[in-house]
């Protein structure tokens, strides 16, 4: 029974570590991939993701950039 229990808290916690993981892109992976966008010309999906940052990391260097590009791309 004890052994059941620490089997599941385990597993709770790997579950739970995978998540924190994966909780999304840092605003630096944002917005190079903005920017690999921008240079393939898929303007659309870079103003999408530069959008990303600044909605996500408002305080960031990085968000400073996108809105810049933002503004350069309207």
């Amino acid at each position: 029974m004890l052994a059941d229990f620490f089997s599941v808290l385990i597993g709770a916690v790997v579950v739970c570590l995978v998540l924190v993981a994966c909780s999304g892109d840092t605003s630096q992976e944002l917005l190079e991939t903005a920017e690999f966008e921008e240079r393939q010309h898929n303007v659309v999906h870079a103003k999408q993701l530069y959008e990303e940052i600044v909605r996500s990391h408002p305080s960031s260097p990085q968000a400073e950039t996108a809105r810049a590009r933002l503004a350069a791309l309207k």
